[in-house]
């Protein structure tokens, strides 16, 4: 081989190796994307069956059941509203009539939550989660 064609053959290898980590790089980012559904979009079906998202919305009031650290409560938009199961430690703020972001999956139809986040202060609520409610309130 000449000078010239072992450089393009160089050349061609790094675009190739460039090109490969650019596409598992891109792969992985889209494979680990949390998207945001309100309790109306999950009973629409729009929500994915079996992947991990995160749902939002007011806890609905008496509608929190404890049994040790397994906790059942619904979640709505006011206009649906979701059951979701949690097993683990719920956050100070989290109490009923409260915005409320989850993480985690549908399993056969239920929620199960692996994450619990309340808002933080009385001012705030998750942009997502007020957002949905001015949707619901719209309809």
């Amino acid at each position: 081989m000449t000078k010239r064609q072992s450089r393009m053959m160089l050349v061609a290898i790094l675009v190739a190796g460039v090109s490969l980590a650019g596409y598992f790089g891109l792969k992985a980012f889209s494979e680990n994307l949390l998207y945001y559904f309100s309790p109306t979009d999950v009973t629409e079906g729009k929500a994915p069956e079996g992947k991990s998202f995160r749902l939002g919305g007011l806890v609905s009031m008496n509608s929190v059941k404890r049994d040790g650290i397994k906790v059942t409560f619904d979640v709505t938009d006011n206009a649906n509203s979701f059951t979701i199961k949690y097993e683990g430690i719920l956050p100070d703020l989290f109490r009923e009539g409260q915005g409320i972001i989850t993480t985690g999956s549908l399993v056969d139809g239920i929620f199960i939550a692996t994450e619990v986040l309340a808002k933080h202060d009385e001012n705030y609520m998750p942009p997502e989660v007020a957002a949905s409610l001015k949707k619901s309130a719209e309809k």
